[in-house]
């Protein structure tokens, strides 16, 4: 996707506004490795397939900006703000993003491994086909994402806002819905074997229906009423 023999690279600078739009202005794809971009304001930038390695982000702000076909790669970047970025295609890798706002965003077939977003919100994304692998998505917010037919490996969802979520004929591996909040989430068809329920209210646990659960599981959840499966 990115040929880096043609690319632009920048590597350990601190950059401000001023610097990246300038290079945004030449309209080519550039590569920033180890600086810092901390704080500022990208917001309506045009950066389509910039590669950000090893930079830190921490509270930036990429408002609306066209980010599709970009790379982050092992990135800090705790609390920045992707409200309404363009994100198609972009790939996040061994970064750590939590608390941050990807709200509004587009985001078809973006895929996210081995990331930390702890506490990030997507609401209101457009979220076709993304994909998450290895991720810590505790207290993230996913509200109507769709998992449909996908294989979610190591996938920590404790406490995470899943409502309206699509899980069906899902594969879960070594994964947690621990206190995960599944108003309206669909799980028919999904294999759950490979998932912690646990603190899974028992109202929620009818939304199962249709799925597979072990029998430690069932018990698990059966539990909850006084009732011992032997």
């Amino acid at each position: 996707m990115n040929n880096f023999i043609e690319q632009l690279i920048l590597t350990d600078q601190i950059l401000d506004r001023a610097a990246i739009l300038l290079l945004a202005n030449k309209g080519e794809p550039v590569k920033l490795a180890g600086c810092e971009l901390e704080e500022i304001d990208l917001s309506d930038f045009i950066l389509n397939a910039w590669v950000f390695e090893d930079c830190i982000l921490r509270k930036t702000k990429f408002k609306s900006t066209k980010l599709e076909h970009a790379q982050f790669i092992g990135c800090k970047g705790g609390q920045a703000d992707f409200t309404s970025a363009d994100l198609t295609e972009a790939q996040f890798t061994a970064c750590d993003f939590n608390n941050t706002l990807f709200k509004g965003t587009v985001l078809p077939q973006a895929a996210f491994k081995r990331c930390k977003l702890t506490g990030a919100n997507f609401s209101d994304s457009r979220n076709i086909d993304v994909t998450f692998e290895e991720c810590r998505l505790n207290d993230t917010h996913l509200r109507g994402f769709s998992f449909s037919k996908q294989t979610l490996k190591s996938l920590d969802m404790h406490n995470a806002d899943l409502q309206r979520c699509d899980f069906r004929k899902a594969v879960f591996e070594d994964c947690s819905l621990r206190d995960a909040i599944l108003d309206n989430a669909r799980f028919e068809g999904a294999d759950l074997r490979g998932t912690d329920i646990g603190g899974v209210r028992l109202e929620d646990a009818r939304r199962f229906k249709g799925a597979t659960i072990s029998r430690a599981q069932a018990a698990e959840l059966l539990s909850e009423l006084g009732l011992k499966v032997l």
